[in-house]
This record gives structure tokens, sequence and C-alpha cells, in this order.
């Protein structure tokens, strides 16, 4: 049967309940006490009497069904997948075939008859990369689209929708798609917001709680941006314009853009949930270490946005981007300046302003976002008082979940993490050595190269991901690292000197095919474990009407769109070894 159940609610004495009891202070968001031990007065006092425990101990917000548990694969890709008609122009989406299973044996041998012995350990929901979007905030970079067409969506004003289409569809499982067993959480593993604007934090955790989102800034009635600037380079889906992607056979939509910024509403999942943190929720425009910056600021509030730049000065830019030349901004706030003539007028609003790392730990906290809980999502006063955004949850009697912050302070979108927060994790797990440990980040192993300073540590090492590897390696209780940031699924078996574990990287929701992914742990009973990875997409049906501009049909736009935007990549859905697994262990 299932052994997923919440700690607290067990009537028996066992052994791991007892430890996620006496290790709260371990446990309990990332506090990394055995690191700052001069931190021990209010926050912890606060954890030992159990009013800042949220992310300690995990309830199911679903009973589990009686036994014995069947596969649910109703509305996952196990079932149907959206699928283009037609190979060439703008393509409409249809119902296509389903992804099958692929079962994996490169880190254990599959047995014979584990179908029948195995128990579920726990199974969880990942969404990763929503990237909502202010699509009209002053700072975005769509005119980077003069040299590089990927760098602006067509369907970027739909992000909200699209999001809240996916938690509708987490909403309607009711049980793991291998197992049937009740999905115990979802986690969020990063870039949840796109631009660092307090606006799209709001909008973050509103679609993930439950509310009414007016997904609009600056002019309270209508849309100013990109989108109807009559620029040619930008999709102008509701003017006679022909702009570059109406003659790609985009379509014109009367309409569009006020549909776009019409009020909708989030029913909030029905799960508990837990939130990591990415570059995109770290630093303005993902890449920038500019707070403290008060020309960015004022350019994120004011009534002024650059929409359009000679194409080798778009290059220039980019260039210093990639290349992080420019970690802090300061030269892109030299080019805001230089190209201030150039600049549109649009309303200006201070819920533009980009967030602090304080101010995103605090939103987590506000009772206004609880949803269905933790309290904070992972995050605690802890957090707060030391300035970390990492933490550990206790998520069933053998499981536990470590959220790491591989963001870097110092600027650019790769990722590393620092000394102190390397020996945190390491100390986590040794003290945790008889549960099995599911890592999350935002960035991926290949994706952690970036050590410039934190500019609060500055003599702080920074750690890749090769020597994240190496430590994760080194521990026989780590089973898998989930992440994202890439935009693509990958799954990759890892084997170091002590231990085996599969890395499991999630594609984004903002661009096709718009993914989320289940996992099941499932204990073989024959030394073995299986990590079940399984595909998802949003609610929203497969096919589009151009005259259903309702927010469930501006969610299936938003996927459509997502296909036929110019230059999108065809790889992110990976290989079928990517998609629907089953990824065999050996038991530790």
């Amino acid at each position: 049967m299932s052994r997923i159940r919440s700690v607290a609610g067990s009537t028996s004495i066992h052994r791991r309940s007892v430890l996620a009891a006496t290790a709260a202070v371990a446990l309990s968001a990332g506090v990394g006490y055995t690191l700052r031990p001069e931190n021990t007065g209010r926050a912890a006092a606060a954890t030992a009497s159990g009013a800042d425990t949220g992310g300690t101990v995990l309830a199911s917000s679903r009973q589990a069904p009686a036994s014995p548990l069947a596969p649910y694969t109703r509305g996952t890709t196990l079932t149907t997948t959206a699928a283009p008609r037609g190979t060439s122009g703008y393509r409409r989406l249809g119902d296509g075939p389903a992804w099958g299973r692929v079962v994996r044996g490169e880190l254990a041998e599959p047995r014979a008859g584990r179908a029948g012995r195995r128990t579920a350990l726990t199974a969880f929901v990942q969404l990763t990369d929503l990237h909502l979007i202010d699509a009209q905030h002053p700072l975005r970079l769509e005119y980077l689209r003069a040299t590089d067409v990927h760098a602006w969506r067509p369907q970027e004003a739909l992000t909200v929708q699209g999001a809240i289409a996916l938690v509708e569809r987490v909403n309607a499982l009711r049980g793991a798609p291998a197992t049937g067993a009740p999905l115990h959480f979802a986690m969020t593993t990063g870039d949840n917001t796109d631009n660092n604007a307090r606006s799209e934090l709001e909008w973050y955790l509103t679609v993930m709680s439950g509310g009414r989102i007016r997904p609009n800034t600056g002019d309270p009635r209508h849309y100013e941006g990109v989108q109807n600037s009559g620029l040619q380079q930008y999709w102008q889906p509701d003017t006679a314009v022909r702009d570059a992607d109406k003659r790609l056979g985009f379509p014109h939509l009367d309409g569009f853009l006020a549909a776009a910024v019409r009020e909708v509403t989030s029913p909030g999942l029905n799960l508990p949930w837990y939130s990591t943190v990415g570059n995109h929720d770290s630093m303005p425009l993902g890449c920038y270490a500019s707070h403290g910056d008060s020309r960015l600021t004022d350019l994120a509030v004011g009534g002024r946005k650059l929409m359009d730049v000679p194409e080798a000065e778009a290059r220039r830019l980019q260039k210093a981007i990639k290349k992080a030349t420019d970690p802090r901004g300061v030269q892109y706030g030299d080019f805001l300046e230089a190209h201030a003539r150039a600049m549109r007028p649009v309303t200006p609003d201070e819920r533009r302003a980009p967030f602090t790392p304080t101010e995103y730990l605090s939103a987590h906290l506000d009772p206004a976002h609880h949803g269905p809980g933790p309290s904070g999502h992972g995050y605690t006063t802890a957090n707060l008082e030391t300035g970390t955004q990492y933490y550990a949850f206790r998520i069933a009697d053998e499981v536990i979940g470590i959220s790491l912050d591989t963001t870097d302070p110092g600027g650019h979108y790769e990722g590393s993490i620092g000394t102190a927060q390397l020996r945190w994790l390491e100390a986590t797990l040794r003290k945790n050595r008889d549960s099995h440990a599911i890592v999350f980040s935002h960035h991926t192993s290949t994706s952690m190269d970036n050590t410039h300073p934190d500019p609060a540590r500055p003599d702080e090492r920074r750690h890749t991901g090769d020597e994240l590897l190496a430590l994760l390696g080194r521990h026989r209780n780590v089973v898998a690292w989930v992440n994202g940031h890439i935009h693509r699924n990958a799954v990759t078996p890892h084997t170091g000197p002590e231990n085996s574990f599969w890395e499991i990287s999630t594609a984004s929701h903002v661009d096709f095919p718009q993914l989320a992914r289940v996992i099941e742990l499932v204990d073989n009973k024959d030394g073995t474990l299986s990590l079940f990875t399984t595909l998802v997409e949003s609610s929203a049906p497969h096919r589009t009407d151009f005259a259903d501009l309702s927010q469930t049909g501006l969610a299936s736009l938003y996927r459509e769109l997502s296909l036929n935007a110019p230059g999108a990549r065809t790889d992110l859905a990976g290989t079928p070894q990517d998609r629907n697994t089953e990824l065999l262990l050996k038991k530790s």
C-alpha cells in the first residue's frame, strides 16, 4: 500500500516521525543553524514552539484512495498530447498521439514482477519556469528581436491565463499516473516571474494560492506596449498593420489585447505547494545584480519605454548579456540613458518596481497567499533573519525534500552556490542519511558555471554544478535532483563514488510544448527503487477557436502561439527517454 501520509497524522510512533520532530530546526526552511549558531534567538524559539514550522511536516490535501491503487493517466501525456497540423506556415493544434513510458535501467537492472511488489513512497508535481510576464514592463528587452527573433514571444501577454490552466490540470489529477497514489505536494523550481517585478510576484502567488488577477499594469483602461506600437517586428494582433508575424500566417484577432488584460480567476492549487527561487525571481531581467540601482528602478516604474533599437546596437547588448560582461547592469543603465529620446511614453506604475530577496520571502509568508499551505511555502522567518533562500522539509516518513538557491547574486543568468549553502546541504544530507533525499533547484548541473562573487559575501567562494554533482554522489540517500532553467526535458543518470542518482530537468511553461511533470518514488521491494516521471499539459483544449477570447480560450491560444513563435526550438520536449519514464535505482 502507499506509504504517503502525513507524519503528523500517524497514530503510531515511527522512527522517522521522531526524526521529523527532533530535527525541526535543521529541516525548517533552510535555517542552517549548524552553520550560524549565533542565529538561535527568536526564529529558533518560534520553530521549537511550533509557531513557524510550516515546512517541516506536510499533510496531503487529499484522502488516500481505497486499496488497491490504480494508475491515473487521464489528462496526462500518456493519454494524448497537443500536436500540430501541417508542416509549414502558422500551424493549428489538435489532439495528437500519446507519449509512451520508457524504462531506463542505466543505474539498476529492472527486475520482473516489481509492479506487483512495489509501494509508493511519495508522488508530487513539478512546475517550472512559469515566467509570469508583465508584458508592458518598461525594462523588458523586446527590442533585442531586431537581432534575435527569439528575444520576444508573441504569446507573452497570456502567461497568467496559461498558468491558471496548468493549475486547473493539476487540480483535476485524482492520483499519480503510475501508481494511483495521492499526489502529495507541488514544487515550483524557479523563474516563477520574468522581470523580477512586484506585479509579477503578486500574480504568481495568486495563481498558486487562488484569487482574482488583472494581468495589466500602467493604464488601467487598456494595454500599452509593443503589441499596439505599430512596429512591424512585433505581432500587432488587432490592428491592420502587416507585421512580420502576420506575414508568417499569424491571425488578426479583434479584441485580443483588451481580453489579454481582462480580470481572470485562479482556483489555486488544491495541494500544498513549495517554492524554489530562480534567476528571474532574483534579478531584474534575470541577469542583472542591480538592486539598489536607482536608474533601473526609476525606469521600471516610470513613464518611458524603449521598444525599438537598431540591429547593430541590439546585437552588442545581447552579446554583453550572454558573455556576462556587465553582471551588475551598469552598462545596461548607460545604454538606456543613451536611448532616452527613442523611448515612448507609457503610464507610470509603482507595481513594476523590482522586488528584493527579502520582499520575495515576505510575500511568500503573507497570509493572503497561504492557500493550502504550508505557511511560507517552504520559507520561514528564519530565512528572513539569515538572508537565505534554501530550506529542507519532510515529504513523507522515508523522504525529505531539499530546495536550493542556485542563483548567483553577483549577476548573470547561469548559476552557482556559495560555500555556506554547500556545507549546509552536506550537513542536512548527513543528518537525514536514513531518508531518501530529493533535491530541488532552478539551475541544472550544466548551467551552474557562473562564479561571480556575491556582493553581500565577497570573500565566499562560489561552487559549480560539477562540484554539486560530486557532493550528491557522495551521499547514498540522494535519489534525484529535480530542476528546470533550460526549458527542455532532459533526464540524466549520474554515478558518483558512493551513490548514483537521476537528474530530472523539465521544460518550461512559457515555450512549447508547455509542460509540467508528475514524479513518483516507489520501493520495488527487490533492492531497487523506481522514479516514475510523467508529463502533463494544461487543462486548455488543444484546439483553438480564434473567436473565443475567454479565459480558457486564451489559455488554448497561449499554447498555439508558443508553437508558432518565430524561431521557436523544436527539441524542447526532449527524446522519449526524457519524457515519460521509469528510472531504476539501487536501494541504498
